[in-house]
């Protein structure tokens, strides 16, 4: 397994370079970066919404409104992908293919309001009750995705295996 490796000197700018740890990888998805899911729509095609989530219990929960196409969607293929990354450099990239499974039909009161509370906080702060609490009245769907296959990576620059020269060319 290859384990991230730190920047040699005069090259800080990079960051730690190569896969996160489990503890990295913990702590990245516990903040309020917003998530890429992709789904299949109804005729098989990719459809990618941005979303909020919960890192929890070795997976994502994720609450759409009622209305979502997208949570249909999930409901009736539970094939989907998630890409998650930092905003600033050193960069950090998350990925992952899992199967979505329907926790909870739209409903009001269920146990998605704890965990769109949870993501209210972490990603809009003290505010997020604000925008939350005047909505617990629109039902949603509550699901969790459980990850079949992880692949993240932190730093500025290149994993060996996209280089030419590792190919002997």
């Amino acid at each position: 397994m290859m384990t991230a490796r730190e920047a040699p000197a005069g090259e800080e700018w990079r960051g730690k370079v190569g896969k996160l740890s489990a503890e990295e990888l913990d702590a990245f998805l516990a903040k309020g970066n917003v998530a890429r899911l992709a789904c299949l729509d109804e005729t098989g095609w990719p459809y990618v919404v941005p979303t909020w989530y919960t890192w929890a219990d070795g997976g994502f929960y994720i609450v759409p409104r009622a209305r979502s196409k997208w949570a249909k969607f999930m409901a009736n293929d539970g094939r989907v992908a998630i890409s998650i990354d930092s905003n600033e450099a050193p960069y950090i990239k998350f990925q992952t293919q899992g199967e979505a499974a329907v926790i909870e039909e739209p409903n009001v009161g269920g146990k998605w309001v704890e965990i769109a509370n949870e993501m209210s906080v972490r990603y809009l702060g003290e505010n997020g009750p604000k925008y939350l609490v005047p909505t617990l009245n629109e039902p949603r769907w509550l699901f969790f995705v459980t990850p079949k296959s992880m692949t993240s990576w932190q730093g500025t620059d290149w994993a060996k295996r996209y280089k030419h020269s590792e190919w002997g060319a």
